[in-house]
């Protein structure tokens, strides 16, 4: 009985390692990216990069262990969902009042620490951001939002 349940079981496995999702691996970045389009100084432009562009933008680094399922399909999931929200490689084609809302929203979340998310940080340390990190992105959001017209 056991071993006929620990043989499905590593069936079922190996079977689901068969069932991949398409990986967020987009051209580099084009001008209607955020650092490309706005240019910020490096530290900012760094942060973003590091705790923000894996989830929310066009372009995905993946660790080794995105290649095991199920693993592989929640971080699919995230991804997806993070650019639902915000798509930081086309954040220049939003319209100026959506720009300005959504350099808001950034400002808030970083600043308040709910991004980048938990799980993120938890296997990223680099995107464990100091509050003076946190600081400066914030400010560098609301520098950014206020050369948009007022929502």
């Amino acid at each position: 009985m056991w071993k006929k349940l620990l043989l499905g079981a590593l069936v079922f496995i190996v079977a689901i390692q068969l069932i991949r999702q398409p990986k967020n691996l987009g051209a580099s970045a084009g001008p209607a990216d955020l650092i490309v389009s706005t240019a910020p100084d490096p530290e900012v432009s760094r942060l973003l990069q590091t705790a923000c562009y894996d989830c929310h933008s066009n372009t995905t680094r993946y660790p080794w262990y995105a290649e095991i399922q199920p693993i592989g399909w929640l971080l699919a999931s995230h991804v997806k969902e993070g650019k639902e929200h915000l798509n930081f490689s086309t954040f220049g084609l939003l319209t100026p009042k959506r720009a300005a809302h959504k350099l808001k929203e950034c400002a808030e979340e970083v600043t308040e620490g709910a991004m980048p998310i938990s799980s993120y940080k938890l296997t990223h340390p680099d995107a464990r951001l100091t509050p003076a990190q946190r600081k400066l992105l914030g400010n560098w959001f609301g520098l950014e939002r206020s050369k948009f017209p007022a929502e």
